[in-house]
């Protein structure tokens, strides 16, 4: 066996079957000649007992050169245990990334999450992700297509952050299922943007107005009784819209709501006064087990977002969201004095950090407390804590000022 040169390829002819010629220099090297004269370079190598061949160019497309030296990487991982072809074999095998979506969402999405995550995935999915990235193969997406896509949204920085959030969870999966490497999740290094969280809280004039509204809509019945139930419920809970949009009468307790699920898992919501006679109030649909039921039989309402558009606008507050009713709530909360860890009981989180956005809201509770611990001690150190106490807060006398 000669080395593969340009002369010998140039001196092979084709034959009634295809036939190879390795070469003299690299064991497992050598170029296939098909019947009809085609000629291509490959490698062959035994692993675990079979032998695996890749035909991997047409001679015109590498020099021999280049072809040996590609041949010899191939070999030197065979040599380190590794089964090059089997992978490129997988490689080929491994479905586009708009197959994979389909398999996520119905083998995974559809079994592990819940239904609002599972139309935010779907969402995302449908109209960035397999836009953009769905030709792809699983393996061959890299960190640049990422960014490249995530760049694309950012004038929406939110959505740009909810389908990255996507996509690595998709790629977290393809690891899962043997689809990538471990550790290859293109979506790691590609910073978020930042998002700029809203705060907006009704005030007692808004609070006035938005009721006053509902009154008459209840009055007039130019809104159905469902819709101001559970905007009415939504104020006096603090619970968010799924909660009460899904609320069953099997859940309502005797001055409590027992969810089975929430979106931190089973959660209990306390009810005050307004909202029990609200409940014990409202009109119950026979073979409906929803509190809040919706025009199809047995259903829930499901679209409260149309509605409550023109409530708000009825109210004079069009940049008021179903979601700032909640914030409210827990501004009146902190407002009146209470601690940030009932504060979270009572909306159901399970982070003191997403609490603590409304510790900014109770600073004369926060006052109170500092003069009641600052009085104990003061007695207990036996001064007289009744002296009288600056005018303001910037009133100091000299000798403190000096100091």
């Amino acid at each position: 066996m000669a080395k593969i040169t340009k002369h010998v390829i140039d001196g092979l002819t084709k034959r009634a079957k295809d036939y190879f010629v390795w070469d003299g220099e690299l064991r497992g090297f050598g170029v296939r000649v098909l019947k009809s004269g085609r000629v291509s370079y490959v490698v062959q190598y035994r692993t675990g007992g079979r032998v695996r061949r890749n035909t991997f160019s047409a001679v015109g497309t590498m020099t021999p050169d280049e072809a040996r030296k590609h041949a010899r990487e191939l070999l030197v991982a065979v040599d380190k245990g590794g089964d090059p072809v089997a992978d490129i074999q997988a490689q080929r095998r491994t479905p586009n990334l708009a197959a994979f979506c389909d398999q996520f969402l119905s083998d995974h999405v559809a079994h592990r999450c819940k239904p609002h995550t599972e139309r935010d995935y779907r969402r995302s999915i449908a109209l960035y992700i397999k836009p953009h990235l769905g030709t792809f193969k699983v393996g061959d997406v890299k960190r640049q297509d990422i960014a490249r896509l995530h760049h694309s949204l950012s004038r929406t920085p939110y959505q740009a952050n909810r389908a990255l959030a996507v996509l690595s969870k998709l790629f977290n999966i393809a690891e899962v299922w043997e689809l990538r490497p471990d550790g290859s999740n293109p979506c790691r290094h590609v910073k978020k943007y930042p998002e700029r969280k809203r705060e907006r809280y009704l005030t007692p004039e808004e609070m006035l107005s938005l009721g006053t509204v509902l009154e008459t809509s209840e009055r007039d019945g130019s809104e159905p009784a469902s819709v101001i139930l559970a905007i009415r419920l939504l104020m006096l809970t603090g619970a968010r819209l799924g909660e009460i949009q899904t609320l069953k009468w099997d859940y309502v307790r005797n001055g409590y709501l027992a969810l089975p699920d929430s979106k931190t898992g089973p959660k209990r919501i306390e009810l005050g006064g307004a909202a029990m006679q609200l409940l014990a109030r409202a009109k119950r649909v026979r073979g409906n087990p929803y509190v809040i039921t919706g025009m199809a039989e047995g259903e829930h309402w499901n679209d409260l977002q149309r509605p409550w558009r023109r409530i708000r606008k009825k109210a004079q507050l069009p940049d008021l969201r179903i979601h700032d009713l909640r914030h409210s709530y827990a501004s009146l909360a902190a407002s009146d004095g209470e601690s940030l860890t009932i504060i979270g009981k009572l909306l159901g989180h399970t982070q003191s950090q997403t609490t603590a956005r409304y510790a900014h809201l109770a600073p004369a509770s926060v006052r109170a407390t500092a003069e009641r611990i600052a009085d104990a001690i003061a007695k207990a150190m036996g001064l007289d804590p009744s002296l009288p106490k600056p005018a303001n807060d910037n009133e100091v006398t000299p000798h403190a000022a000096a100091e």
